[in-house]
């Protein structure tokens, strides 16, 4: 089983499948799955694209992110940031995105078969975080002298949602990816993903780790049968 495949059982809590009945599903899942990219990997083209700033830590506990003027760009409250972005001189914003088309195609499936729909669904999850993954391997063969933290996004831990706004803004996401936000700041198109990460001088350890720093934590299917899914 590929990495790929692998993931995408995990995002559907198909990974540890015991029962016969449930190996069974877990085989037309790769199946499909396996389907799915061949046919992602022809007809897509991801964009990603990041830009660093300056860091200026603030009296308050906030990290401000700086234009090459020292201007606010960004400012990032909350103690996730602070935490995360202590030891940092530079930060990275990061935008990663499959375009409109897999939206396309999402609800043509959707049309067709919504257990389908969910196998393709879970795929744009899996090339979404490869791109973001991709990105952050270009930052560190850029700077091989500096050292990553964890990625975190808004919506992690106590850090906004609401700054997603301002994040696209610093990276002109709109004119740069054709990113836009809805009023409760929702990406269109759906599958893109934002991030930030800090670099340092010195070894980062990482720090984001368990259910206190995931979006999905208050309706996640997991949590409510006493799971987590990093155990799949």
């Amino acid at each position: 089983m590929n990495q790929r495949t692998s993931e995408v059982l995990r995002y559907l809590g198909a990974k540890n499948a015991a029962t016969p009945e449930a190996l069974e599903y877990a085989k037309t899942i790769r199946r499909t799955a396996d389907r799915f990219f061949w046919q992602l990997d022809e007809q897509l083209t991801p964009k990603g694209l990041y830009r660093l700033f300056p860091l200026r830590h603030e009296p308050d506990g906030e990290t401000t992110l700086l234009d090459s003027h020292g201007q606010s760009v960004l400012t990032l409250p909350g103690q996730l940031a602070k935490r995360l972005l202590a030891d940092c001189q530079q930060a990275a914003l990061l935008l990663a995105t499959l375009g409109t088309p897999f939206d396309a195609l999402l609800r043509t499936q959707q049309a067709r078969d919504m257990a389908e729909a969910a196998i393709l669904d879970a795929c744009g999850n899996v090339l979404v975080e490869e791109l973001c993954d991709q990105l952050e391997q270009n930052i560190q063969q850029a700077y091989p002298q500096l050292y990553l933290t964890d990625r975190f996004s808004p919506g992690y831990g106590d850090l906004p949602l609401g700054l997603q706004r301002e994040l696209l803004a610093a990276l002109d996401a709109h004119r740069q990816a054709g990113i836009c936000l809805t009023d409760s700041c929702l990406m269109t198109p759906a599958k893109s993903v934002t991030a930030i990460v800090g670099l340092a001088r010195q070894p980062q350890a990482a720090k984001i780790r368990g259910c206190a720093y995931c979006t999905l934590r208050d309706h996640c299917t997991f949590r409510k049968d006493g799971k987590r899914c990093d155990s799949f």
